[in-house]
């Protein structure tokens, strides 16, 4: 440094509300902290009061254990916590607070006064604190009042008192939805604005404290976890997540509504949100979005919350398992939910009369077979019979026994999907000079006669009748889920190139030895040759042949985006059969047409790879009801 400008020790004041800025931004911040710590204290109720958009004054008042004169005396003071004592204590967090950075903070920037144990506290962040006996409460009451006062060039960036107040009740929905358990209220000028209850399930909590136009009823809880020891060899799961996930109907343009949350507090974590998009890919339909909360609990020691001054980041020892187990569990649900649901759209009358009917199932990883995960949902009786009943009621095609478990729902998609592929492989073409030979004639003759078509419409649809109904087919979307099924099922090792240059994939820690090794068998399956030739190097020397990326494209995809080698291949027979299905405004012969309607009809999943509908349906009934007849 010159010597116009020496180094010299800032003011203990300046350093004080340096530090206050890194926690403390503004009034929302502090609602966020006061929770945490109610939250900590055991409350069962707490109570959020802001004023001016808690620029005036924010006051928690809680039910929890309290505090002593002494704690009274202490806890505003920098570094003071109840909850840790030595470094190691930082690796076995159980609290939402613990850096002890909170309420000193708060003195620094605002009044802070705190009643708990019957005396009231008035913090002094130059003076001794000032204590006062006061009437004996069960729980404490802490309140901050003339946020950045004494601090103007902070204060000039805060918003209008109402955008503040709405930043203030984001946070408090936040902090309510990981602990169904507790009541909460918020109250602002003094109106009770949200009253959520104790003892709701984490979905009845997500969609009360979001007030969702969408129905309750359209939200399902997901659960999963993986079974583990501690450091002692005491059994305790590595990992267990709970998610709340709306059906395909309730989307988002964006991903704002996908909450992450790790051992009771909302992180930031690209790789989870990715999980949820991985999970639900396919099944929201235009790049749109799910409506989702993951709510994941992971082993104290596998987790560090100790890398962010609001404790918004997390640093997991290793968050593959858990991106796999959160995106897998969706896609299993979403699987089996569209196969029990594709059929028709229901009334809200018939979605008011679902019984749920909760199903649970193991299933064993393909890379790790003593390895086993526990997946249980809620759906309905009504959704697990309703593909069985649309297809005997619409299509004419009866089913030999209805289902009462996923398994019974997957190994039935297999055997159909089986049945359709072998009956087009030995079905031939009848017009020679057609382009679409993907399209295959049906093994079944009757099934044939019972579907009249009638022609296309607008350039797009396809219009059929069959068993009283008319069937409104989007032609594209039909042929494109006809071919990407068709890639798919033939996808196998087939189909690879051999690449002149090799990849060359340089790993960065045994971690990611350890993530390669364990997805080899999956790589090569679909056509990704690779081989691990020298401590920290990988070669793959062939490449799937629709492969269109780059070696750096690929490295992001497996260690950065954690795509699992079958949504790869999905990814690409997405983009291959999108390009090649026939387009809007392309005339079908009728001959085609048919024979596009017919598979489109024996599809298990009536959704294009991106999650469009392929066809819709109105019943003789609904006509006759549309035009007043009777």
């Amino acid at each position: 440094m010159s010597v116009n400008n020496p180094v010299k020790t800032l003011n203990p004041e300046v350093a004080r509300k340096i530090a206050a800025g890194e926690v403390i931004d503004r009034p929302n911040a502090i609602v966020r902290e006061l929770i945490d710590n109610a939250i900590d204290s055991g409350a069962t109720s707490i109570t959020v009061e802001i004023e001016g958009g808690g620029i005036e004054k924010i006051r928690v008042i809680d039910n929890g254990c309290g505090m002593t004169k002494e704690d009274l005396y202490n806890c505003a003071r920098p570094h003071a916590t109840s909850k840790i004592a030595t470094e190691v204590d930082l690796m076995n967090l159980s609290t939402l607070g613990f850096r002890g950075e909170a309420l000193a903070s708060v003195a620094a920037v605002a009044r802070l006064s705190i009643i708990s144990g019957g005396w009231k506290m008035l913090a002094s962040i130059t003076e001794d604190h000032i204590l006062e006996p006061v009437a004996d409460i069960k729980g404490s009451i802490v309140q901050s009042e003339g946020l950045f006062e004494n601090f103007p060039a902070r204060r000039q960036f805060l918003k209008r008192a109402a955008t503040e107040g709405i930043m203030c009740k984001n946070t408090f929905v936040e902090k309510s939805l990981a602990r169904p358990d507790i009541a909460f209220r918020f109250i602002q000028d003094g109106q009770t604005k949200i009253n959520l209850p104790a003892g709701q399930s984490l979905k009845d909590r997500f969609t009360g404290a979001n007030s969702y136009s969408e129905a309750p009823e359209l939200f399902f809880e997901l659960k999963s976890s993986c079974p583990g020891s501690d450091a002692d060899g005491k059994e305790n799961d590595e990992w267990s997540f709970d998610v709340v996930i709306g059906e395909p109907a309730v989307s988002r343009s964006n991903k704002k509504d996908i909450f992450i949350y790790a051992n009771g507090r909302r992180i930031q974590e690209y790789s989870l949100v990715q999980a949820v998009e991985y999970g639900s890919q396919g099944f929201f339909p235009n790049g749109t979005y799910p409506v989702a909360a993951v709510f994941a609990n992971v082993r104290a020691d596998l987790v560090d919350f100790n890398i962010h001054p609001a404790k918004k980041e997390a640093r997991f020892f290793d968050i593959s398992p858990l991106h796999h187990g959160l995106s897998s569990t969706i896609k299993q649900f979403f699987r089996q939910y569209t196969f029990s649901n594709f059929a028709e759209d229901r009334p809200a009358d018939d979605i008011r009369e679902i019984r749920n009917e909760e199903f649970d199932f193991w299933e064993k990883s393909n890379s790790n077979p003593t390895y086993q995960k526990h997946i249980s949902y809620k759906t309905s009786e009504t959704q697990a019979h309703s593909m069985s009943d649309f297809r005997s009621k619409y299509l004419g095609i009866k089913s030999s026994g209805s289902s009462s478990s996923i398994e019974s729902l997957a190994e039935a998609a297999i055997q159909a999907q089986s049945k359709n592929i072998s009956a087009q492989k030995e079905s031939q073409r009848e017009n020679e000079g057609s382009a679409f030979g993907t399209f295959s004639k049906f093994s079944d003759a009757s099934e044939s006669k019972k579907i009249r078509y009638i022609g296309a419409c607008l350039g797009t649809f396809l219009l059929v009748e069959k068993n009283d109904n008319l069937f409104i087919i989007d032609q594209h979307a039909a042929h494109e889920r006809i071919l990407f099924d068709k890639i798919i099922s033939n996808q196998n090792g087939k189909g690879s190139q051999p690449l002149l240059i090799p990849y060359k994939i340089h790993t960065e820690s045994k971690t990611q030895d350890n993530l390669l090794e364990k997805l080899k068998p999956e790589l090569d399956r679909i056509g990704f040759s690779t081989s691990h030739i020298s401590d920290g190097y990988w070669e793959i020397t062939s490449i799937p042949e629709r492969w269109t990326g780059s070696e750096y494209e690929l490295r992001t995809m497996i260690f950065v985006k954690n795509v699992e080698p079958k949504e790869i291949i999905r990814s690409i027979a997405a983009m291959t059969s999108c390009k090649a299905a026939v387009k809007d405004g392309y005339v079908l012969d009728e001959v085609t047409a048919t024979r596009l309607a017919e598979q489109a009809f024996e599809l298990e999943d009536p959704h294009c790879p991106h999650g469009r509908p392929i066809y819709t349906v109105i019943s003789r009934q609904k006509l006759f009801e549309l035009v007043k007849r009777t």
